[in-house]
C-alpha cells in the first residue's frame, strides 16, 4: 500500500480553517513500525475522498496488495457504510473515517467475532483519554456520547471478513459536526459533547494506539475475552446492559427483554418476560428504557 496524502493532493485543503487536513507523514512517523519490527501498523495512507475505506482496503487485501496493520484514512467518504448497510455521510474533514486490516492467524476463527467489540472498546477508551468526553458503547458497536443530557450516536464500527485470513475493521467518528450538519437528530459529534480538543491528528493517534493495545492483549490471550480483560471492559462500558431493549432480528423477528450480560461469544443476553435468557448475536438493538 503506497502512501498518498490528501494534504498533497488537495490544493484547497485550507478552505475550511476549522477543519484542517490530517498530516499523513506525521501520522506515519508516529505510528508506523520502524524497519518492519515492533508495532502493529505497517502503513498509514490518507486519501482526500473515496467511496468507502472498507471497500478500498478490502480490494487491496484480496489482491494481495496490503498486509496486516495497513490503515486507510479518508478525509471524506461518499459511500460510507454502517451496520445493516446503513449509509454514513459527513462533510469533508469533519470526522475520522478509517479502516484497518487485521490478520489474527493465531486466534481461533470462532473468537474473531470479538473484533468489532474490541474495536469499540479501543475507540471509546482512546477518545475518552484524548478528547475528554464520556463515551459509552451501544451493543454491538455504536459509540454514544451525551449531549444535553441525552445519549446520542457519535460513531460506529463495521467489521468485515477479507478472505479466509483477515478482517477489516472500519471506524467512523463525528468530530466537528454542528447541529445543522447532523444526518439525523439522534446523531452527535465530539464537539457537541464538549470535547476538550477536536484536533483530529491526536484523536486518531490515540484511537489507533488504543486499538493496538487491545488487539495485542487479545491475541496474547489466544482471543480469550476473559483472560484478555476484553469481556469485562466491554461490559463495564456498555450502556445497553441493564436496559429493557428490543432486538430486531433477521427475518422480521424481534425479542424484548432486559439486557443482562455479554456472553463468551460477544452476544447480548436478553432476559425475557417468559423467564428465558436468549443470546442475540446479530440484529438491531433499540433501547426502550434507561438503565
Amino acid at each position: 500500500m503506497t502512501p498518498r496524502d490528501a494534504s498533497d493532493a488537495n490544493s484547497n485543503r485550507w478552505s475550511d480553517l476549522d477543519r484542517p487536513p490530517l498530516n499523513g507523514a506525521a501520522l506515519r512517523k508516529g505510528l508506523v513500525r520502524d524497519g518492519g519490527h515492533g508495532g502493529l501498523y505497517c502503513d498509514i495512507e490518507v486519501v482526500q475522498r473515496t467511496g468507502s475505506t472498507n471497500a478500498d482496503l478490502m480490494a487491496l487485501a484480496l489482491a494481495g496488495n496490503a498486509e496486516e496493520g495497513a490503515v486507510l484514512v479518508a478525509e471524506e467518504q461518499t459511500s460510507g457504510r454502517g451496520r445493516l448497510d446503513r449509509q454514513w455521510t459527513a462533510p469533508a474533514r469533519s470526522g475520522l473515517f478509517f479502516s484497518v486490516l487485521l490478520e489474527p492467524s493465531d486466534v481461533p476463527v470462532a473468537r474473531w467475532g470479538w473484533l468489532p467489540l474490541l474495536t469499540g472498546v479501543a475507540v471509546a477508551t482512546g477518545l475518552s483519554r484524548s478528547a475528554g468526553v464520556d463515551t459509552a458503547l451501544k451493543w454491538p458497536n455504536d459509540l454514544l456520547v451525551t449531549v444535553g443530557g441525552e445519549e446520542r450516536k457519535a460513531g460506529g464500527i463495521l467489521a468485515e471478513r477479507a478472505g479466509d485470513d483477515a478482517v477489516i475493521v472500519g471506524v467512523g467518528i463525528n468530530v466537528t459536526l454542528r447541529e445543522d450538519e447532523l444526518p439525523v437528530p439522534q446523531a452527535a459529534s465530539l464537539a457537541l459533547a464538549g470535547a476538550v480538543t477536536t484536533d483530529r491528528d491526536p484523536l486518531l493517534r490515540a484511537v489507533l494506539r488504543s486499538l493496538e493495545h487491545w488487539y495485542d492483549k487479545w491475541r496474547a490471550a489466544g482471543g480469550d475475552p476473559v483472560a484478555s480483560g476484553l469481556q469485562e471492559t466491554y461490559a463495564a462500558g456498555c450502556s445497553t446492559l441493564g436496559r429493557v431493549v428490543r432486538a430486531e432480528l433477521p427475518g422480521d423477528r424481534s425479542i424484548t427483554g432486559e439486557a443482562v450480560a455479554i456472553d463468551g461469544d460477544g452476544r447480548l443476553v436478553l432476559a425475557t418476560e417468559d423467564g428465558v435468557q436468549e443470546p442475540v448475536g446479530a440484529g438491531d438493538i433499540v433501547h426502550l428504557r434507561p438503565a
